[in-house]
């Protein structure tokens, strides 16, 4: 497993709107239509990444709590499913519905959506205000596989909580690490 951080694209960056196969519902979904009321957590994630993984059942609780406060989570595979077929659409549902995600769990087959979040590792956050201006991007929380802390996203829920109460985040932001996202090959 290589290590990868986050780009950590610019505070106040658009969202951009993208519109992708969710591998639950079976359909196309947009962050139009999925954003949160009071704010939007964007996220890149796979299924066999062990970041990603150690974090899971943390990133549901989490999920679900913020969920009532109105922040809409969503999240998206980028990698190649060719190379690397467990994380393709199949497996993806698979997976969101064993982990038992409240979210919808978007396949992004071309890589579009990761290049323009200049995405570059899973798990990778971004947190949106209602605008959908970028207020926060980095890492859930300190901990990682094998360093002996429990996941509790307390650098997310930290970002959500100043997002809810309309306070500026002083905390320095840290980027998320984790698998890097696996690229097509041209």
């Amino acid at each position: 497993m290589a290590k990868t951080s986050s780009n950590m694209l610019p505070l106040g960056t658009q969202a951009p709107n993208f519109k992708l196969w969710d591998a639950v519902s079976n359909s196309i979904k947009s962050l139009n239509k999925l954003k949160g009321p009071n704010g939007t957590i964007v996220m890149f994630i796979c299924n066999h990444c062990p970041y990603v993984i150690h974090i899971n059942e943390a990133l549901v609780k989490l999920a679900d709590e913020l969920k009532t406060k109105g922040i809409e989570f969503i999240a998206i595979s980028s990698n190649d499913a060719e190379q690397y077929p467990q994380d393709g659409p199949r497996y993806m549902e698979i997976h969101a519905l064993k982990m038992k995600y409240s979210f919808p769990y978007l396949y992004d087959k071309t890589q579009e959506i990761a290049k323009v979040y200049n995405a570059a590792c899973t798990p990778d956050f971004y947190l949106f205000n209602s605008d959908l201006k970028l207020i926060y991007r980095g890492q859930f929380d300190d901990s990682r596989p094998g360093n002996g802390l429990i996941p509790d996203g307390i650098d997310l829920r930290h970002a959500v909580n100043c997002l809810i109460k309309k306070k500026d985040n002083t905390r320095i932001q840290k980027p998320s690490v984790g698998c890097g996202i696996k690229w097509l090959i041209s």
